[in-house]
């Protein structure tokens, strides 16, 4: 069984193992990374002054491209889990209006931790059907799609393709020129090196 991807190249040759990382273990570091940074924000005396922006536009980015590529592809590979993915894609739209509207970093931890949660079973679920040229091809996806997503959340936006992949791009250069106009940091090596313990 292949994995439907999304509009990409063909492949050359049978046999060709694109360059690139596997949508399994960039969506892994991602989330690892995540799991720190809300830590550090909840976890430490001093947490970094720009911590919370960062987070905001960090999970902004992941989410967008997660909903272009990831959530889709395990639609199709897994039909058996597409209430978990519409579970994901409503968890994820309630995070992003967490992020617009605060509530409290402990609530927003925890929609973090949640997401993760439901995200790594669905990727473990897709590794299970997809090739490893599928995962790569996929993670090449979600790479570019994160450099053009939004940096700011906007849960009003379509969560889903075509038109996510349309409108999400053009609100992210809106975002990015928004974010060079203020000196807003918006990656995670913006912020301080955390502190030696």
């Amino acid at each position: 069984m292949t994995v439907p991807l999304p509009p990409l190249p063909p492949a050359p040759e049978e046999g060709y193992r694109p360059g690139g990382r596997s949508i399994a273990d960039l969506v892994a570091g991602e989330h690892r990374q995540l799991l720190e940074l809300v830590d550090r924000l909840t976890g430490t005396p001093e947490p970094p002054a720009d911590g919370l922006e960062v987070l905001t536009a960090a999970l902004s980015r992941h989410l967008s491209a997660e909903e272009q590529y990831l959530l889709p592809a395990v639609r199709s590979a897994r039909p058996d889990l597409a209430a978990r993915v519409d579970h994901e894609i409503d968890a994820d739209a309630g995070l992003l209006t967490a992020l617009k509207e605060p509530t409290g970093l402990a609530e927003l931890a925890e929609r973090v931790r949640r997401h993760v949660a439901g995200v790594d079973a669905l990727v473990a679920a897709l590794c299970e059907v997809a090739t490893a040229e599928e995962l790569i091809r996929l993670g090449n996806r979600l790479e570019i799609a994160e450099e053009a997503a939004p940096t700011r959340p906007h849960p009003a936006t379509p969560a889903t393709p075509p038109w996510n992949r349309i409108v999400e791009p053009a609100v992210g250069v809106v975002d990015k020129v928004r974010d060079a106009v203020s000196g807003r940091p918006t990656y995670l090596a913006d912020l301080p090196a955390p502190p030696d313990r």
